[in-house]
């Protein structure tokens, strides 16, 4: 049970960090939600390099999706608190509607999945 949650939360990170890296609209979109520009461009390798990691079973790598998916998840948190209506740009150019609590609700999903992949 706790390699198939961590390798569908490594599914999630690999689809996002790719869809990040081949995405045009990703740094402006970034921006508009108040990425900080340092981390614009680290952001989707740490996805795929956690994703890949999740899939491919090494241990512990579900601690390393929890920080990244709990950072993650404290942001849009601040964001909506903010009245930030940007795009979410979770999924690069796959996700264009607005940051949304059902944002929050998938990431705490996603973080819940990567404590049993820890199992």
């Amino acid at each position: 049970m706790g390699w198939v949650a961590g390798a569908i939360v490594g599914v999630v990170l690999l689809v996002a960090g790719a869809a990040k890296l081949t995405s045009r609209q990703w740094p402006a979109q970034a921006d508009l939600l108040g990425v900080p520009r340092g981390a614009v461009k680290a952001i989707p390798v740490l996805e795929v390099v956690i994703g890949v990691a999740l899939v491919a079973g090494v241990p512990y790598a579900g601690v390393a999706a929890i920080v990244l998916l709990g950072a993650f998840t404290v942001f849009l948190v601040v964001a909506l608190a903010r009245g930030v209506e940007a795009p979410c740009a979770c999924f690069g150019s796959l996700s264009t509607r607005p940051v949304t609590w059902w944002s929050v609700a998938r990431n705490v999903v996603l973080i819940a999945l990567a404590v049993l992949s820890l199992t």
